[in-house]
């Protein structure tokens, strides 16, 4: 897992480094950092995470906070997004584009009391970093939290177990999906948000560094809790139909064929003259709105249990048609899944079409994603 470029000595560590090794946590190099890639195995994680409440540790992403004379109107100049719709309280996904409607990568937006805070990917968050201080004007401040680390509680059973630990002006069942609030545990002031990347109802927790292991602590100690490392975060993510950063989302990815057109948001579509555009790669985006893509991003279902890994080509009879961008087996459907670019031709669902893998060509249809339904709490 670790990068063409990186060295031994570029690897940090976490601020829960020494707790994950005590749990018994295999640990690996990733996005820049020793990260916990299983403890008793991928599988049971996997299945205890989709039944119960898993722990992760996603410290290595970047938590940003600006704030600034005009900031909507700043940060709608780099990002897709409508500002004008996001209410205090509330986050949305939205996507840092380059002049051609690549994608630099994809992030989290909320709404604070005189700021917006951001989640980056750990893989990217330093160029990330720079390309917002680039692009945003001087008057604006940008705050690299990096005294913060920030946990995801996910699975079916997570809200009952964070609820015994958490205090605040709110209940914590009062939030809702991509909504957030400001609450205590063990005295420690704690940022909730009610989201994650398993597809499962859950929340991420933004906590001070030096109080994330006891936070970790209390919360492994409740029965429903486990501590998830990253492969099994990888496999619900797949089964979940989300994407991954530098696989399946690049520069050479534009989010229309990536299937990611909620990220620019109604407002940003239309003309410049109705609040439209106005951001990177405006006019190719809302060209390919209209026009379509020559090809889209598709989950795919395989036949037997030999898994489709990245880098796998697709195929409609002898003609490569597409490749896989990420792939493994779905613990939960008992079979292998996949999700890559094909033709636009061979993008419908059911189409038929095969999947190299070992020098064996495996039958493959397209499948409607997610794989796994979603679980998310929209309230009652």
């Amino acid at each position: 897992m670790m990068s063409e470029d990186e060295t031994p000595e570029d690897i940090q560590t976490l601020p829960l480094d020494g707790w994950h090794r005590a749990q018994g946590a295999r640990m690996v190099p990733f996005a820049g950092y020793e990260m916990p890639i299983q403890y008793e195995g991928i599988v049971a994680e996997h299945e205890w995470t989709r039944n119960h409440a898993g722990l992760f540790d996603v410290s290595h992403m970047g938590q940003l906070l600006l704030s600034g004379p005009d900031l909507d109107a700043a940060v709608e100049a780099v990002l897709p997004i409508d500002l004008s719709t996001l209410k205090l309280g509330r986050q949305r996904y939205s996507l840092l584009l380059d002049e051609n409607g690549g994608v630099l990568d994809d992030l989290m937006v909320s709404r604070w009391p005189e700021h917006l805070y951001l989640v980056v990917n750990g893989a990217t968050k330093w160029d990330d970093i720079g390309h917002l201080r680039e692009h945003l004007p001087d008057d604006i401040t940008l705050n690299h939290l990096e005294d913060r680390a920030l946990l995801a509680l996910q699975g079916p059973e997570a809200v009952d177990a964070l609820a015994r630990h958490t205090k605040g002006e709110q209940s914590l069942s009062d939030l809702t999906f991509m909504t957030f609030g400001q609450f205590t545990i063990a005295g420690h002031d704690v940022t909730i948000a009610r989201a994650g990347y398993t597809g499962e109802d859950g929340f991420e927790i933004s906590v001070a560094a030096d109080a994330v292991e006891e936070v970790a602590a209390l919360l492994c100690g409740e029965p429903e809790v486990k501590p998830i490392g990253l492969g099994a975060r990888d496999s619900l993510r797949l089964e979940a139909g989300l994407p991954l950063y530098g696989h399946d989302l690049s520069p050479d990815t534009s989010p229309i064929e990536a299937g990611l057109v909620f990220g620019i948001n109604k407002r940003r579509r239309s003309p410049v003259d109705q609040g439209g555009g106005g951001y990177p790669g405006a006019e190719r985006i809302n060209r390919e709105i209209v026009e379509g893509t020559s090809r889209k991003w598709v989950g795919l279902a395989l036949d037997g249990r030999l898994p489709a890994r990245e880098g796998a080509e697709i195929f409609a009879g002898d003609t490569q048609v597409g490749t896989v961008t990420s792939g493994g087996f779905s613990p939960t459907l008992g079979h292998p899944i996949a999700i890559g670019y094909v033709d636009a031709a061979h993008a419908e669902i059911d189409t038929a079409l095969e999947v190299q893998v070992r020098n064996k060509r495996l039958p493959a249809r397209v499948a409607k994603m997610p794989f796994v339904q979603h679980r998310y709490f929209r309230g009652s």
